[in-house]
């Protein structure tokens, strides 16, 4: 590669990684290189000029000790001028690939009921040194490959047994305070707390029999449950602002097996409360509700470990600064979970709506916007006295309405709005005050199937399917959720022509409907 002022730190560490303590060496100030997170965002974008500058060098001085460097320890120098100065270099026998064909034989022969203890100790001096993405690489190899989501999801646990001592090797990530890592970090430590004291708690639950101690200690195993319950925020912070952005990047299999796990514990969470809520009448019963929830609370632990060993050193690894700019903007849309995140961390001006497009996005929409746009005049909005923006009137067939006026419009509606095109594409979903099911701009620009649990995937298909087809126009449900009764349904969308041009998904909580009775024809305003 070639060594210049205009040469990438990142680029430069990915190519040569030992370079990375020789900088620390070289200059107090290159001491920041240790932080990952600024590794993954200042540094990318630094050239070797402002590295110099920071560190108090001239671009000659550092590019001629990196030079030095790379030629005492790899056996190819680089010259200042980019001319490379190959010298006889061994090749690295075990590549990552290798290592991750190997680790694959490692899951198949799980797979196929071999022993996790007598497989540790086969391959424990191949996985000494893997890594977080390497095992993410390695899920999602073998889910491409043909191995069902479940079964891998199955096997996770596994996976993470058999790999736990490299994991445990691993360096925690760190992050500045209100950079997303840091927030979920810290919704951790607070989740942590908390599955303490759910853990006493169970301790007690079978040894009581007095009826008044069960009583007190069951109320107050519903009262934590609840608090339990914030869980579901940092869960959809991954599931709808991290993992979009992993996919884009090109990970997908973790993010699957991860998701399916969440709705694992959702699950055996809502079967808790329901339990609950039975009135658990004896004491046999209720040490049978003690053993389930510590199940369920060992669920969650393992997910924090998987997170912070697995999911976040690989999301700090793959993902850019733009990336985060737009995770920090999704989640304070969807809340915090038992934590009030810091203000420290805040993305460089002009980043927080960049980054990749996640799927097709608005790709294909820019010329029929324009074209409806140049059909119609510019007009003013202005709110009291305050001039504001003119704004375009797009012409609709039956009137003239502006951006803003259709946004209010549709924001305004006792119903959720969500529309997947004609390519299976979320493009846009309405932003109400009081959502039934929480949407963050994470999923614009989505594959749809991405943005369902992997268990109902089969069914999205299916309704998709039958409306590309012409087979089917809506499809209807209806659920009781926290007490209300939700009703769901899809349109099949199709042009003057008959095309199909995408789904409309309007969700609607319909428990005071159902309850009208009779007539009412005055106004009652009080």
């Amino acid at each position: 590669m070639e060594l210049n002022e205009k040469t990438s730190l990142h680029e430069l560490l990915k190519r040569y990684p030992f370079l990375l303590d020789f900088l620390v060496g070289l200059s107090p100030e290159f001491k920041k290189l240790k932080n990952p997170v600024l590794r993954q965002t200042v540094a990318r974008m630094a050239s070797l000029k402002q590295v110099a500058a920071e560190g108090g060098l001239t671009t000659a001085e550092l590019i001629e000790k990196i030079k030095q460097e790379i030629d005492a320890r790899s056996g190819q120098a680089e010259s200042g001028d980019g001319a490379k100065v190959a010298t006889d270099r061994p090749k690295d026998k075990t590549s990552s690939q290798a290592k991750i064909e190997q680790l694959k034989e490692i899951i198949r022969e799980l797979h196929r009921g071999g022993n996790p203890d007598e497989l540790k100790k086969q391959f424990a001096a191949l996985i000494k040194d893997i890594g977080p993405e390497e095992i993410a690489r390695l899920e999602q190899q073998v889910i491409e490959e043909g191995m069902p989501e479940e079964e891998v999801k199955k096997l996770c646990d596994l996976h993470v047994r058999i790999f736990e001592e490299a994991l445990e090797v691993q360096e925690s990530p760190s992050a500045p305070l209100g950079h997303p890592v840091h927030t979920l970090m810290a919704e951790n430590r607070a989740l942590e707390k908390l599955l303490a004291e759910l853990k006493l708690l169970l301790e007690r639950i079978p040894r009581e029999t007095a009826v008044g101690e069960l009583e007190s200690n069951l109320e107050q195993l519903g009262q934590l449950l609840v608090n339990l319950s914030e869980i579901e925020k940092h869960y959809l912070k991954k599931e709808n602002q991290l993992f979009p952005l992993l996919e884009a990047r090109g990970v997908t299999g973790p993010t699957k097996v991860m998701w399916a796990i969440h709705d694992d514990i959702r699950r055996e969470l809502k079967d808790l409360r329901k339990l609950l809520g039975q009135k658990v009448q004896t004491p046999e019963a209720a040490s049978r509700l003690a053993l389930r929830t510590g199940q369920v609370l060992q669920m969650i632990q393992d997910m924090i470990y998987k997170e912070e060993k697995i999911l976040l050193p690989m999301s700090l690894e793959v993902l850019k600064e733009e990336d985060w700019a737009r995770v920090k903007r999704g989640e304070e849309e969807v809340g915090y979970a038992w934590v009030k995140p810091g203000t420290e961390w805040k993305p460089q001006a002009g980043l927080t709506d960049s980054g990749p497009t996640v799927g097709r996005g608005y790709a294909g929409y820019g010329q029929e916007a324009r074209d409806l746009t140049e059909k119609a005049p510019d007009v003013p909005a202005t709110s009291g006295t305050q001039p504001r923006r003119v704004q375009t009137l797009l012409d609709l067939k039956t009137g003239r309405l502006t951006a803003e006026q259709i946004d209010l419009m549709l924001t305004h509606l006792p119903v959720d709005i969500s529309f997947v095109d004609e390519n299976d594409t979320v493009i846009y979903y309405s932003d109400t005050a009081d959502r039934i099911f929480p949407r963050s701009p994470g999923v614009i620009g989505r594959q749809v199937q991405n943005c369902h649990p992997p268990k109902s995937v089969h069914m999205v298909n299916r309704i998709l399917e039958a409306f590309k087809k012409g087979e089917k126009d809506v499809a209807e449900f209806w659920i009781e959720m926290n007490g209300r009764f939700i009703h769901i349904r899809y349109f099949a969308v199709r042009d003057d022509d008959g095309r199909y041009r995408g789904c409309l998904e309007v969700s609607q909580d319909v428990t005071a409907i159902r309850a009208l009775q009779g007539q009412k024809r005055l106004l009652d305003w009080q």
